[in-house]
């Protein structure tokens, strides 16, 4: 298959796209990071004034003991919705990539695919068994990327069960340890 002047121009400016849409798609969850960040310093500074202030009020070991229970367990939760929000958005980012990424290769498969099926109509005589060789080749070559995509998926789908599982986790172990430390106090 011979590409003329217009449609090479016409790839490269697909590609050019394609290459702009996944630097858009990865600031934009930079930004969504940097947000996060910032809204956490936020509020971290917030509760960090707070909480020097209720503990320069604090007036015997009891009271100090209570404060310090009672801000166990929310820091905990909140460092887990901290993950689960970055979690997020590096999953989103990364689903968003994916797409354009599994388009882009779709399109490319069928270019290559045209392109052998053009040389199989154009090859001489007596070179089926190289282009059936090439075909076989194609073909194997999708079936192993599809694998490895199906694995890929499969594979965050268990990290991501297991991030939630451990979250969980962690935070019934804060409240429980909370729930001790107030009744000690």
């Amino acid at each position: 298959m011979t590409y003329t002047p217009e449609q090479w121009l016409a790839a490269q400016k697909a590609q050019v796209e394609t290459l702009f849409g996944l630097t858009n798609k990865a600031f934009e969850g930079v930004e969504k990071l940097v947000e996060l960040n910032l809204q956490v310093a936020k509020t971290s500074l917030n509760e960090l004034a707070e909480t020097t202030k209720a503990a320069l009020s604090v007036k015997d070991p009891q009271e100090l003991l209570a404060l310090q229970a009672s801000l166990l367990q929310p820091t905990a939760e909140k460092a887990a919705a901290y993950s689960r929000h970055l979690y997020d958005i590096v999953a989103g980012t990364n689903a968003e990539i994916t797409k354009v990424s599994e388009a882009t290769l779709a399109e490319a498969q069928k270019t290559v695919l045209a392109v052998v099926d053009n040389a199989v109509k154009n090859a001489p005589a007596g070179t089926e068994n190289a282009a059936a060789l090439v075909r076989s080749a194609v073909a194997a070559a999708n079936n192993a990327f599809e694998s490895v995509q199906k694995a890929a998926k499969q594979a965050a789908e268990v990290a991501e069960a297991n991030f939630q599982a451990v979250t969980n986790t962690a935070v019934k172990a804060t409240q429980t340890a909370s729930r001790g430390s107030k009744r000690a106090a």
